[in-house]
């Protein structure tokens, strides 16, 4: 397999044998990624899988390692960083469980039945975007963190036909635009099951929310203690997220 200028090999967190490889100049998976990803739950019924946006494959990379019957579907947009992604599957040799497809969500039917999915996962772009923002970044990460080529409605509207009856909608979200989400939610009849803030520290406003939704469901939500990403004091990240990592 060839690299390419820029590319590196990278373990996967702490999974030994895991392999991811990235590009300095595009935007690197995130603990966003790991967290959302950590926070799916999975039964004996959940065999296809969804991932949106997949990036460099994070996701599909990390949920591999923990779920071993699962098959994962990973749509990314953007050809540059489709091609990167296809490259680590294979580097890890999961071409049978892992596929990589590169072409909008939008047109996620036109590869995947209606309502085939038992669980779509998405670490989705937080911001929103017009014309006149002031983005300084690559066009990579401004189509990784902005709304420009799709937003949460238009995952909810293709996730809506594609999940099977009580199929879980898993992502991640900023805090600031929580009555949004619950909005557009209630609007697509999913059903909130389980979800956590994501707070910096434990003296710290939370700033990401995780979302479990579960489609035509209904029923009280669970709001699970709070996840602290780092130590009170310091930058080391705190002991719930380095064994998220898989290491101690």
């Amino acid at each position: 397999m060839a690299m390419m200028p820029k590319e590196v090999i990278n373990d996967l967190l702490g999974f030994e044998g895991l392999k991811i490889i990235q590009r300095p100049d595009m935007l690197n998976f995130s603990l966003d990624s790991i967290l959302v990803a950590d926070f799916a739950r999975f039964t004996s019924r959940i065999r296809n899988v969804v991932d949106v946006g997949t990036g460099l494959a994070p996701i599909p990379l990390f949920l591999s390692a923990i779920n071993p019957h699962i098959h994962i579907t990973g749509f990314e947009y953007q050809k540059d960083v489709t091609a990167i992604a296809k490259k680590s599957v294979t580097l890890n040799s999961l071409d049978n469980r892992i596929e990589i497809i590169g072409d909008d969500f939008n047109h996620a039917l036109e590869y995947l039945r209606p309502t085939s999915v038992d669980l779509i996962i998405s670490n989705p772009p937080f911001f929103k975007y017009k014309e006149d923002s002031n983005v300084s970044m690559s066009d990579y990460k401004k189509l990784a963190r902005h709304e420009i080529t799709i937003d949460m409605e238009a995952i909810l509207k293709v996730a809506k036909k594609l999940l099977k009856d009580k199929g879980r909608l898993v992502f991640i979200h900023r805090v600031d635009r929580l009555e949004e989400m619950f909005l557009l939610l209630s609007k697509y009849h999913f059903s909130v099951k389980r979800m956590r803030f994501v707070h910096p520290r434990d003296n710290q406003a939370a700033y990401m929310v995780l979302f479990d939704a579960s489609n035509n469901s209904s029923g009280s939500t669970e709001v699970l203690p709070p996840l602290y990403v780092h130590e009170t004091e310091g930058e080391h990240y705190s002991e719930e997220v380095l064994k998220i990592f898989r290491r101690r």
